[in-house]
Order: C-alpha cells, then structure tokens, then sequence
C-alpha cells in the first residue's frame, strides 16, 4: 500500500513538473502515465474521470489526481497524488516567478514563452480530438476499423456546439441538458 501511495506521489509529481499549459493541454500526458504507461485505468475509465473532473470545481489535474488516487489506493491514494500535483507547480512557479521578476526584459525570455504558448496550444487540440474521438466513435485510435459512429453523439454535439456559438447559450446549462438527453436516450 505505501509503496502505491509513494507512486501515485511520484507519478503526479512529475505530471505537475510537464503540466505547461495545465488544463486540457495536460490531458493527453495524464493519459500516458495513468492509461498507458502503469494501466491503472483502461481509457474509457480515463475518459470517465475527466469528464467529471471538469465537472467539478477546481483545477483539472488536481481533481484527475484525487480520483485516480482515490481508486487505486482510497484517501491516501487521494491525497498523495493531489499534493504530488500540486507541489511540484507551486515550486515551478516560485521559481519562474523569481526567474521572469530579473530578466523581464530580455528578448529571448519572451520568444521562449511565445513557443511554450504555441506547444500549449497543440497539447490543448490533441486532448480535444481524444475526447471528440471517445465520445462519437468509441475510441481514440484513428484505425479505421476501429470506428462505430454514435450517430446521437455527433448530433448532440453539433446542435450544442451550434446553441452555443449563435445564441451564447450558457455552457452549464447546456451540459445539464445534454445529460438529461444522454439519459433517456442511452
């Protein structure tokens, strides 16, 4: 049990000192470590967590942490992997903070944070086509075969996608509305 406690630290330690860019752009390295690299997850289960740690109130890593904690190993499980997270971007951040406060001016400083913006970017576009993928085809594998189109699902995303960018619908409300369709119709 410790030594699951002592890796679930370490792992998400790490996750919190790659997390450039935090939120979705996070996903994809989270997926890597939890579903790939150790498989304490399947990816279904992954997408499971994501989708109600976005949910929930608080940062996306943090809230993944304590429930992929929480299932391998319950509330110390929970509480290392939060506070693996959170450590190590509190100590990146004091450190930047300091770093950035003494040479604000140099040019090279700010080209190297106009490409960590633009790689931001690309991890952020990677986490979404996974989720889209999930969600309307039952995989994030681009394998053809592997494709069973969830015809509702792609419906239910272009019309909320639609409600959204022409009539600015709240994007809570639509979620609740969305979930009450997925309730009856799966």
């Amino acid at each position: 049990m410790i030594k699951s406690v002592l890796l679930l630290f370490i792992v998400f330690f790490q996750i919190g000192l790659f997390s450039i860019g935090g939120g979705y752009a996070i996903i994809p390295l989270i997926q890597e470590q939890v579903v790939n690299a150790y498989e304490w997850l399947n990816v279904q289960e992954y997408t499971d967590i994501i989708t109600i740690s976005q949910m929930t109130p608080g940062p996306l890593v943090v809230n993944t942490a304590s429930f992929v904690g929480m299932r391998l190993a319950g509330v110390a499980g929970a509480i290392a992997a939060t506070a693996g997270s959170i450590l190590s971007g509190t100590i990146i951040s004091i450190a930047l903070y300091k770093f950035f406060k003494k040479y604000k001016n140099i040019d090279s400083i700010a080209n190297v944070l106009k490409g960590l913006t633009a790689s931001s970017v690309g991890l952020i576009a990677s986490a979404a086509s996974t989720i889209i993928l999930l969600a309307m085809v039952g995989t994030s594998s681009l394998k053809v075969e592997n494709f069973h189109l969830d015809v509702v699902a792609v419906i239910l995303f272009f019309v909320s996608l639609f409600a959204l960018r022409k009539y600015k619908l709240n994007p809570i409300l639509i979620m609740i509305l969305s979930g009450i369709v997925g309730l009856f119709i799966y």
